[in-house]
């Protein structure tokens, strides 16, 4: 039987998920049907880097999505290849669930669920004094562009440190500029971004992306980013392919 306090970050998941997305579809868009479109793919990147912190060297990253008009839920993960069978390491694995809503004015809502196998999926409690812990990070994201300017503000609304690492209340905010075929950006956050918990900028870079014709028909999207965190002083230098 679900405590309470798993039967709150059920709550949270599935409100925005099913019940926000769609009230706000039904009062931003007409009652014209949308089409529902399923995408797979995959991502090959050189390394993972999010929000500053490596997390992985070479890593694939599979993705599947359901999107209807601005509405979209999906599931993505990373898996790193450079763990060794032999020594039971798979390297890095991360598989998240997300549910957004984009609006035709700039705006984007939604929601992530942070999951690092290794850990029992199933597992929501947080209760950090009796020894349990949630396995997975619960976030609230938001994002708007106008023109070239990008905002983007995000909030973990649990506290998961032995499962995905959240301190709870973490928040991440990333402002960025489209400059031609090049994106400037920079980011801050505190929590699980930073190296003691407390605010500090960690994702300051570039990046631009391009599509590499192999044929009439056929071209490869190519992407690319130099990355700097200076809240833990390393630098990378990031390629991916997109199939």
């Amino acid at each position: 039987m679900m405590n309470t306090t798993t039967m709150k970050y059920f709550k949270y998941i599935i409100s925005s998920i099913f019940i926000v997305p769609f009230a706000l579809q039904i009062q931003a868009d007409s009652a014209q049907a949308q089409e529902v479109s399923i995408s797979p793919g995959v991502d090959l990147y050189s390394t993972y880097v999010w929000r500053g912190v490596a997390y992985s060297g070479p890593s694939v990253q599979p993705y599947i999505e359901l999107s209807s008009g601005g509405f979209a839920i999906g599931a993505w993960g990373s898996q790193g290849i450079d763990g060794s069978i032999a020594d039971e390491s798979v390297g890095f694995q991360e598989m998240d669930l997300y549910a957004s809503y984009s609006f035709d004015f700039g705006l984007s809502l939604g929601i992530t669920d942070y999951y690092y196998p290794g850990t029992p999926y199933f597992s929501y409690k947080s209760d950090p004094e009796n020894g349990d812990f949630s396995s997975h990070a619960i976030e609230f994201n938001g994002g708007y562009t106008i023109e070239n300017l990008s905002l983007a503000a995000n909030y973990i609304v649990n506290e998961s440190p032995e499962g995905a690492g959240s301190a709870g209340g973490d928040m991440y905010y990333q402002l960025g500029y489209a400059a031609g075929a090049a994106e400037l950006f920079i980011g801050g956050g505190d929590g699980w971004h930073s190296t003691d918990g407390d605010f500090k900028i960690v994702n300051v870079g570039i990046g631009a992306s391009k599509e590499i014709e192999v044929t009439e028909t056929f071209s490869l999207p190519f992407s690319g980013a130099a990355i700097l965190n200076p809240d833990t002083e390393q630098f990378y230098i990031v390629v991916g392919l997109s199939l």
